[in-house]
């Protein structure tokens, strides 16, 4: 047997957590801000190991060693003390999602048939909602819940430890799997050692670091780098809920300044948020000069973001070498590669159009189609190689191709799919029969050592650090309107302002196209997706019958529906894309009521209310009006769609204007502060 252990002293992660409450048991480790700014429970070593062992009791009572366990459970720290529960129990961890009210359960019904899971932990307040709705799904009926915050820690006497090795299996990550097709990346032991050895080294994380981590526990980046990471380095971490920053983005670097961390990171879309949201005014007392490792990753690192937020917080001690861009995926455990610490980001810029074809040809910063495109850094430790996927043979440096990884961090396979395990886990080099390699799917080239992402083979949209499956979205898609041909839509992905938007192109139904009402199919396009997915939709495009593209075995080409949409060759009936130029202009005519109510500070170029301010000039005796809140929600509404406030029809349910999840919960947010009162974040759901 190989051996998985990249530090000889630790077979597993049970033995290094032991090993830390043994030798400092008071230290803190984790602190959790419950608002995003107070703290509301911490954990010492010997805490977590007390609590670990006590569920760890209670599951050997119900399971054996290798069954699998479901984690439900809201922000805090009670997942994780039933992670390593399950760990020290020898079950296998499955995280999830916490479904949200009035949420569709087909994802999560999906993960626990494939996972197979007989037992699903959660907390006391979740409890009684997860078992009802678990209930009205007859495929999960035997499915037992319990809760892990009501176990004593006298349970812990009755733990019986388990020769676990670096092979043992550890956890299945299904973040990233399709609904209809969901894939159970296997994770051992000593894949999470070995990656966990890699970040300390990539990071340069020592006992004195200090960690601020608002990324859910339910991803790799936040369970391995937020969770894991703190206990195999041996640092504090404080942790907040990826609700409270995406409520008031401000959070994240007011925690950063108030425990002087020195590593934190998210996807590239929270660090354009943040620059997005937070004003001078607000950043008064911010003190970022601690930060030194600024991991950005989980999506595509814009070169643009990155400019812009090293230009807007330098005043407040944050420099750009800071940034560490870096590339991972759940099959690698992790990480993959990683820059150097004490440098500043690599950057070339190439031409676009180019690209688009898979050749990089460097140009001139200023050369008009100039794609500044980010390097992530190297490898330690782990082999990565670009590959021509169509002849199986090793691309020459600047040439793009698929990126292929081995190395001791990248996992067994997928749960219960030997054959897609085969096909993507189990590549060899066609010439030198060298492997076996992880196929990412990813596309890039390799300048130095140093790799670039350009693209992906695979048609997985990444939106705000989040995988979606284009066919999920495109069955929503069909089934959102009797006029929409079933099987004959496209959703992909383009670039709008260095961010990635979602388009949607699909068939219409022959007996539809003499009276078809366009609007009314694109909102009920949007309102679906909206609804299931949580994601705004940019672009619709209604299509003649019969002329979506496809190959000649009758598949859909998304890449050629992707490149009909940019050039407006696809043959349309109705199109509808948002306009935010013309939709502003109709917006202030509509603004008069709310501008003597309510003052304002910048907010997108548009505005949201100074809070203190409307509190001191007592607008309102008691309570706003019924027509103040409903003149409120209208306006709101808009500005964060970017739609006419006449398009905005009360009565209408919110996902009807294909409302995504963090448009949501900022608007629910604010509300909450207008009013005075505190909302619960998924109210608009």
């Amino acid at each position: 047997m190989k051996n998985t252990n990249i530090n000889s002293n630790f077979s597993c992660l049970v033995e290094l957590l032991r090993s830390r409450s043994s030798e400092q048991p008071n230290k803190k480790v984790f602190t959790f801000l419950g608002d995003g700014e107070i703290e509301s429970a911490s954990m010492t070593y010997n805490q977590l190991d007390l609590k670990a062992r006590a569920i760890a009791a209670r599951l050997q009572l119900t399971l054996a060693p290798g069954e699998r366990a479901l984690l439900l459970y809201p922000p805090g720290l009670e997942f994780i003390a039933a992670f390593y529960g399950c760990l020290y129990a020898g079950v296998i961890a499955v995280p999830a999602y916490p479904p949200r009210k009035n949420q569709t359960y087909s994802r999560l019904e999906a993960i626990i048939l494939d996972a197979q899971a007989t037992v699903a932990l959660t907390t006391k307040s979740q409890l009684a909602d997860i078992e009802s709705q678990l209930a009205s799904l007859p495929k999960l009926a035997k499915l037992q819940c319990f809760a892990t915050d009501d176990i004593e820690g006298d349970n812990a006497l009755g733990w019986q430890q388990l020769n676990l090795r670096g092979d043992s299996l550890a956890f299945l990550q299904y973040t990233s799997g399709s609904t209809g097709t969901p894939k159970g990346v296997m994770v051992s032991h000593g894949n999470l050692l070995h990656n966990s050895e890699l970040i300390r080294k990539y990071f340069g994380n020592t006992s004195n670091s200090k960690g601020v981590i608002w990324l859910p526990p339910y991803h790799d980046m936040g369970l391995i780098g937020g969770v894991l990471q703190p206990i195999y380095s041996n640092f504090s971490v404080v942790l907040m809920s990826p609700v409270s920053f995406v409520q008031k983005p401000l959070r994240w670097l007011e925690a950063i300044s108030r425990y002087q961390a020195t590593t934190s990171g998210a996807p590239d879309f929270a660090y354009d948020l943040v620059c997005r949201k937070v004003t001078p005014q607000q950043l008064e007392n911010i003190d970022l000069s601690s930060w030194e490792v600024a991991f950005t990753g989980a999506e595509p690192v814009r070169h643009q973001t990155l400019v812009n937020f090293a230009s807007t917080f330098a005043n407040f001690g944050f420099q750009s070498k800071t940034f560490y861009p870096c590339y991972g995926m759940a099959e690698t455990t992790l990480i993959v590669s990683g820059g150097l610490k004490s440098e500043a980001p690599v950057v070339k810029f190439c031409q676009g159009a180019a690209l688009e074809q898979n050749r990089v040809l460097l140009v001139d910063e200023n050369h008009k189609g100039a794609r500044g495109i980010i390097g992530v850094g190297t490898s330690k430790d782990q082999k990565v190689l670009v590959v021509n996927p169509e002849s199986r043979t090793r691309c020459l440096d600047n040439h793009v191709g698929e990126i292929w990884v081995s190395g001791l961090s990248i996992a067994a396979g997928y749960w219960q799919k030997p054959e897609l395990t085969k096909e993507t886990f189990n590549a060899f080099l066609a010439d030198s029969k060298e492997g076996p390699f992880l196929r990412t799917g990813d596309l890039g080239f390799l300048d130095n050592g140093e790799l670039f992402i350009t693209g992906r083979i695979k048609d997985v949209i990444i939106i705000r650090g989040r995988n979606h499956y284009p066919q999920d979205i495109e069955v929503t898609v069909e089934q959102s309107h009797p006029a929409l041909r079933a099987g004959a839509g496209a959703a992909f992905s383009v670039e709008v302002n260095s961010q990635e938007k979602l388009v949607v192109v699909q068939e219409v139904e022959r007996a539809y196209l003499r009276n078809l009402k366009g609007d009314e199919v694109i909102k009920a396009i949007r309102s679906s997706i909206s609804e299931q997915h949580e994601l705004q939709v940019y672009a619709v495009v209604l299509l003649k019958t019969a002329s979506i593209p496809k190959t000649s075995s009758g598949k859909i080409q998304r890449h050629a529906c992707r490149t009909g949409f940019l050039n407006a060759s696809l043959d349309a009936l109705d199109a509808w894309k948002l306009n935010p130029q013309q939709d502003l202009l109709q917006l202030h005519s509509n603004l008069d009521s709310l501008l003597e109510q309510i003052q304002f500070s910048t907010l997108h170029g548009f505005k949201e209310p100074a809070i203190e301010e409307i509190n001191q000039d007592n607008h309102f005796d008691d309570s706003p009006t019924r027509e103040a809140i409903t003149t409120w929600l209208i306006s709101h509404l808009a500005m964060l769609l970017e739609l006419s406030s006449d398009e905005i029809d009360i009565h209408e349910p919110f996902a009807a204007y294909g409302l995504d999840s963090s448009v949501a919960v900022n608007i629910t947010f604010e509300l909450g502060q207008w009013l005075g009162c505190e909302l619960e974040p998924t109210l608009f759901w």
